[in-house]
């Protein structure tokens, strides 16, 4: 039997967009070609009725994609039993705070363990329009940084926080350990990024980029290092990893920007061996997503969110002024 998803466009920003033009932003696993052969194909209704794909759709239009190979595609990821940390639950979303070495879910090399496996089993519930292998995930974080995530229980509300997200009208807030200290305390990068054509697994700075927009805040500085508020405008990959690099402050622990190994060479050897230590034992990146803040896809009114740093983390910054004493 076919399963259904539903789409009720419910903001004026969507009213006279193009059915197809709507669905390809919502339904990123699908191109628009394949969008546009689902309208025609009676696979997308609009009211319960065929649409053509130019469509203009109105207030309270109600979409209906129809999935026939919804369960087979669902077997492609398992639902396993996690011990998540789960901040706040209701009928529509929730809000974890993610652990440093979890992946957000399945990919290349990450079939288990995922964040994906672990809601799919908790929660009865979930968004589907990331794609079925990543149920409930309105967006993400590095595997080796923690914080908080947020999930979509229903596609109605992934499609309203997606434009949250997309407007630029989340507020987020993260605590970075960065190497070097900042000349300016406190200021704004806006520099665009590109996937690296050499790396694809890295990103760098490009005129040809997407715009990218990150505020900072210097917290606390140590000998070497400085604990860091970042404010990230734009949601791009890497966004704060490779912004604070580009300005000579890679994250500490970050090996992909710099921020690895190779950075506690060149001090004198008491910290040259101290910072290696305290980087083998905290084996991880020093990024934590700390604050989120948002519209409730429900009722409309402002709801916010925060994450105490973990405690590896507390104990890294604890020991680095310790070092002070050299």
């Amino acid at each position: 039997m076919s399963n259904i998803d539903r789409i009720q466009i419910s903001t004026q920003l969507e009213v006279g967009i193009r059915l197809d033009h709507f669905l390809t932003k919502t339904l990123t696993e699908h191109s628009r070609s394949q969008i546009q052969l689902l309208i025609r194909s009676g696979k997308i209704l609009v009211n319960n009725k065929n649409c053509k794909t130019g469509y203009s759709l109105e207030l309270n239009d109600i979409i209906s994609i129809l999935h026939p190979e919804r369960q087979k595609e669902l077997s492609t990821i398992t639902p396993e039993p996690m011990n998540l940390e789960i901040l706040y639950e209701d009928e529509d979303i929730a809000v974890i705070n993610k652990p440093s070495g979890m992946v957000v879910h399945p990919g290349k090399g990450n079939t288990s363990k995922t964040l994906a496996n672990g809601i799919l089993h908790h929660f009865n519930h979930l968004s589907n329009l990331n794609g079925l292998n990543r149920p409930g995930i309105v967006h993400r974080l590095d595997k080796d940084t923690s914080g908080l995530i947020l999930i979509a229980k229903n596609n109605s509300a992934h499609n309203i926080l997606s434009e949250q997200f997309k407007n630029r009208k989340v507020k987020k807030e993260y605590y970075a350990l960065t190497w070097g200290l900042w000349e300016e305390k406190e200021g704004q990068i806006d520099e665009p990024l590109q996937r690296d054509r050499k790396d694809p697994t890295r990103f760098c700075i490009s005129l040809n980029g997407k715009k990218s927009i990150t505020k900072f805040q210097v917290y606390k500085e140590f000998q070497h290092c400085s604990l860091m508020k970042f404010f990230p405008k734009t949601g791009r990959t890497h966004q704060i990893r490779v912004h604070s690099a580009n300005l000579g402050h890679p994250i500490f622990g970050d090996e992909k920007y710099g921020g690895g190994l190779s950075k506690t060479k060149g001090f004198i050897n008491e910290y040259s061996s101290a910072y290696k230590k305290l980087m083998l034992k905290f084996d991880r990146y020093g990024l934590h997503a700390k604050k989120l803040e948002f519209f409730h896809p429900r009722s409309k009114s402002p709801i916010d969110f925060e994450s105490k740093l973990p405690e590896e983390f507390v104990k890294l910054v604890e020991e680095l002024d310790n070092l002070i004493g050299y």
